[in-house]
């Protein structure tokens, strides 16, 4: 690994995991809080960020971070996009999927992310122009060519429930073209598995940028494709998404697209530099 962006942001989610891990044997004793419907955070989530960004500012004070839990510190055109637990739900209930994500984002543009599931122990790494790997190992996105042998993974709108209607007419359009659907419950993690093939290709609505950030760069450098749910790029500030193998995504945005209908493209056209809210 010779880039020293993503050594950092490795031994961040390394040391992030360890804590994570440290706790799942007494989860019942971990204090959680309903930050919203449907959302929630724990104690252990504070603390792994608190971590990670006391990892970056030991090595980059005037970088800028953005987390799930304490939001944007600092101004610079160097962006740390983290989120310390995704896939929280999982892990609370001692289902071991749920990951470590941490990206860097420099003057707009994603050049460092990292996926770390600590129970597995599979570390997902990318770097522009220097590719995707797991554990080391190279990694590319799957070889299909046709939907119908696809296994597509998504998530429910559970956080804004009024884009269930048009997310169920994707959902119908999408199944009756696909072998199977997955939800398995972490974005970065889906993301990653696009990226080693695992999984054939991945849609969601309305996430945020840091669930999506890292894993979204591990797909292009897994010679894939990824872009909001109208064929644009606007799905790191939309949180609509869409990531596949350049073979699979224009079909799979073909069964999406008449779906879009105008609460999603509201948040399209409202769709703005998430590091400046």
């Amino acid at each position: 690994m010779n880039n020293p962006y993503l050594n950092i942001a490795t031994e961040a989610a390394h040391r992030a995991g360890e804590l994570a891990m440290r706790y799942r044997g007494r989860l019942e004793s971990i204090p959680v809080e309903r930050k919203a419907r449907h959302d929630y955070v724990s104690d252990v989530d504070r603390a792994c960020e608190q971590i990670i960004r006391e990892w970056i500012t030991r090595h980059h004070r005037d970088h800028a971070i953005l987390g799930e839990e304490q939001g944007l510190s600092g101004d610079s055109d160097h962006v740390w996009i983290i989120d310390p637990i995704d896939g929280t739900s999982n892990y609370l209930r001692g289902i071991a999927h749920f990951a470590i994500s941490i990206a860097l984002q420099v003057e707009g543009r994603l050049e460092a992310g990292v996926v770390y599931n600590p129970a597995s122990d599979e570390l997902f790494t990318a770097s522009r122009g220097q590719g995707a790997f797991l554990n080391n190992r190279r990694i590319r996105v799957s070889g299909r060519k046709e939907l119908d042998s696809a296994i597509v993974a998504t998530s429910f709108p559970f956080r804004t429930r009024r884009l269930m209607d048009a997310y169920q007419g994707m959902f119908d359009a999408v199944f009756s073209k696909v072998e199977d659907i997955r939800r398995i419950g972490a974005a970065s993690l889906d993301l990653a598995y696009v990226a080693c093939g695992r999984l054939d290709a991945y849609w969601e609505l309305n996430l945020k940028p840091w669930d999506v950030a890292a894993g979204a760069l591990l797909v292009q450098e897994a010679g894939g494709v990824v872009m909001d749910v109208a064929g644009g790029d606007r799905w790191l500030s939309s949180g609509h998404i869409l990531a596949a193998p350049f073979k699979l995504i224009t079909p799979l945005r073909a069964a999406i697209e008449p779906h879009v209908d105008n609460r999603v493209k509201v948040r399209l056209s409202a769709s703005k530099n998430p590091i400046e809210g």
